[in-house]
Order: structure tokens, then C-alpha cells, then sequence
């Protein structure tokens, strides 16, 4: 029976996110598959090639539940369309959202759990967890509140205190309770923090 690229993707996503993405060879993971390594280069021509197709897929399924959740895709001018329909318990729901995906889907929880692990120790990686968990979303958030601002959604305080800082507010315990997940913390008990947190951000700043 033929090995598939999803499988391949599948098991060296996993195997990344448990032994980091410098420790796994090329080999070490044909051996996991129960394939040759020349049957494994067939599909990919590194495990560079093999990373680039993980965070390929990491992309259009964060494109994919963004437009599920009506919020803009990107922050280019026909992306922010969105936000001319979008409120902000609209978008906060969409913040809770991500905690759940990064905690229980197991695709994105393993790529958070490679990056984790790999951005101290390579640039590129550290890169990429930059973007996909922390300085990304804080500046994709930042633009989102802007418009939000300038539509007149937000409460005039919003505009004196900065979009960035509104975006750190909303994402901080949504950072902080992922890692809790990893701890072990009960995740009703995380959701219920989360909800809360939420819930006090729309007070504070809606309109």
C-alpha cells in the first residue's frame, strides 16, 4: 500500500512536535512510515520541502476558519471589507475560537507544539511561531480594531489608549490559557476564564 503526502505530513508534523524539527532525520521518519527513504524523497525533497507543505496546510485552514467566522481572511483593503458587517462580540467569539483550534485540533496543536519547541533554537521557526501565535495575531488584530475605530464600533477610548494595545488585551489570556492547556488545567475550567475575559473586554469597549 502507497504512502500519501497526508500521511507523510500527518506523521512528520507529529514527530516534529514530539522530538522538535532538527531531531528528526529523514530517516527516522521513513522508519515511522515503514517506508525507504528513497520511497520518501519520491514525495518530498527534504524535510525542508516537508515543513513548507505543514505550514501550506496551516495557512489555508487558518484561511478557511476565518472565513467561517465572517472575520477578514487578511488586512489587505478587500479582506477588511469584512469588518464593515463585523462587531465586536463577533470578533471576540472568533479569539475564543482560536484557543479551542490551537488546544483541540490535533493538526494545530501539533504545529503550535513543533514551533514552540524549535523557536529558540532556529530563526526560521521562530519566524513562523511569531507570526502564527503571538506578533501575527496582535498586529492582525490591531488592524481589524482600527477599522473598528474609525466605523465608529469601538468606544472613543479605544482611539486614545492605541488599536495595539486593544489587540495585546484581547490575545494575552488567550496565549496565557493555551499554555495552561498544555499544563493540564481542566479545559472547562480554561473556557470559563476565557469567557469571562471576553465578556469584560465587550464591556469595557463597545459602543
Amino acid at each position: 500500500m502507497k504512502t500519501s503526502k497526508e500521511e507523510i505530513i500527518n506523521t512528520a508534523v507529529k514527530m516534529f512536535a514530539r522530538d522538535g524539527f532538527e531531531a528528526v532525520s529523514m530517516s527516522m521518519l521513513a522508519g515511522a512510515l515503514g517506508i525507504t527513504k528513497g520511497a520518501l524523497y519520491r514525495h518530498f525533497e527534504s524535510k525542508q520541502d516537508i515543513f513548507d507543505s505543514i505550514m501550506d496546510r496551516m495557512i489555508a485552514l487558518d484561511g478557511e476558519r476565518a472565513e467561517e467566522d465572517r472575520v477578514p481572511v487578511d488586512v489587505d483593503a478587500d479582506s477588511m471589507e469584512h469588518c464593515r458587517e463585523m462587531d465586536l462580540e463577533t470578533f471576540c467569539t472568533y479569539a475564543k475560537k482560536q484557543f479551542l483550534f490551537w488546544t483541540e485540533d490535533e493538526f494545530a496543536s501539533d504545529v503550535r507544539k513543533m514551533l514552540t519547541l524549535e523557536q529558540y533554537r532556529n530563526p526560521e521557526l521562530n519566524k513562523w511561531y511569531q507570526d502564527a501565535l503571538c506578533a501575527g495575531p496582535v498586529a492582525y488584530t490591531a488592524e481589524v480594531f482600527k477599522e473598528m475605530i474609525r466605523q465608529g464600533k469601538l468606544r472613543q477610548e479605544a482611539k486614545d489608549i492605541g488599536a495595539e494595545n486593544l489587540a495585546i488585551q484581547l490575545f494575552a489570556p488567550v496565549h496565557l490559557l493555551i499554555q495552561m492547556s498544555d499544563g493540564g488545567t481542566p479545559k472547562k475550567e480554561l473556557t470559563k476564564y476565557l469567557d469571562a475575559a471576553m465578556e469584560d473586554f465587550q464591556e469595557r469597549w463597545k459602543v
